[in-house]
């Protein structure tokens, strides 16, 4: 794991009370050697990409430390269509299993469970699933055939300060030990980007779309009109392309839905003329008519982000 490196960091200087709480993050690599029948295409690999991170703070600033990275974390699942997530909290370990005291134990999980019922969420009781040196806050994902999947972690520890000999100056002028908190938003990113592609059946939303626009012309006659359309797209932002290809139209639109491409603006003769775009969507067998101004500030509005679209 990567942990050693935070605390490295945090290690370089003195540390006033002034400088907490001290935050380090990174995308680390992390290899486990699984077993070959474990391994489930980017689910379940042998070398993932963690967003790995270390909050450093006083016992004061612990609650509010938590609180704010789990409201983060469930604001971001929120904006990938996750609403209904679980949060469960791992206790300790059987004591071969664990390091650092009971009373450190006792009071880890009950500053865990404080911060979870005073600010209202609902959580589960893990028993013994907490990692070596503290307990834990998981958050669990449902995927689209049912699988529950661990990703976002917060995790308290008051054991790996002290064995890295870490320390802070605080308003009395002697030293203190900082608590640090491991967090991971989305834990692995690999198995994170395979739950989401089931979750939405790969009809990722408009926002999340890496191709959000295909624009198919009728015939040939018509590609000047459709790069125009292509390049108005481009310049509000949205990421959009052309499907100049002499093929039929029925060929491109069926081609670009197996594909998942949210939209489709087919044009022809009468687009042309009336400056207008005819819009099919992924999933729907309805075709409107639509300005191209029109066409063009309607998606970028869904293609916002959801949190920046407050």
């Amino acid at each position: 794991m990567n942990c050693p490196g935070g605390m490295l960091v945090y290690n370089q200087g003195i540390k006033s009370y002034r400088d907490l709480p001290m935050r380090v993050a990174e995308f680390g690599k992390v290899n486990r050697y699984e077993a070959s029948g474990a391994l489930m295409g980017i689910m379940r690999v042998r070398e993932f990409t963690q967003d790995d991170a270390h909050i450093f703070c006083t016992e004061d600033q612990m609650e509010k430390e938590c609180v704010d990275t789990l409201k983060l974390i469930l604001d971001i699942y929120k904006d990938f269509g996750f609403d209904n997530v679980k949060i469960k909290l791992s206790t300790r370990p059987d004591s071969e299993y664990r390091i650092g005291s009971d009373e450190v134990w006792d009071f880890s999980e009950k500053a865990l469970a404080k911060a979870l019922e005073k600010n209202g969420y609902d959580y589960e009781i893990n028993a013994g699933e907490g990692a070596f040196y503290g307990p834990k806050l998981e958050f669990v994902l449902r995927d689209a055939i049912g699988r529950e999947w661990q990703c976002g972690t917060i995790q308290m520890d008051m054991s790996l300060p002290e064995r890295f000999d870490l320390s802070y100056v605080g308003e009395d002028n002697n030293k203190h030990r900082p608590i640090m908190l491991h967090r991971a938003l989305f834990g692995s990113i690999e198995r994170f980007l395979g739950i989401l592609i089931e979750h939405h059946a790969g009809k990722l939303p408009l926002w999340l779309s890496p191709l959000q626009v295909m624009v198919a012309p009728i015939k040939s006659e018509f590609d000047d009109y459709a790069t125009e359309v292509q390049k108005e797209l481009t310049k509000a932002g949205l990421y959009a392309k052309t499907d100049l290809r002499n093929e039929k139209i029925n060929y491109k639109v069926r081609e670009h839905s197996v594909s998942k491409i949210p939209v489709i603006a087919v044009v022809g003769g009468r687009e042309k003329e009336n400056r207008t775009v005819a819009i099919r969507r992924l999933g729907s067998q309805q075709q409107e008519f639509m300005p191209l101004d029109e066409f063009i500030e309607a998606l970028k509005k869904e293609a916002t982000m959801p949190s920046m679209d407050k």
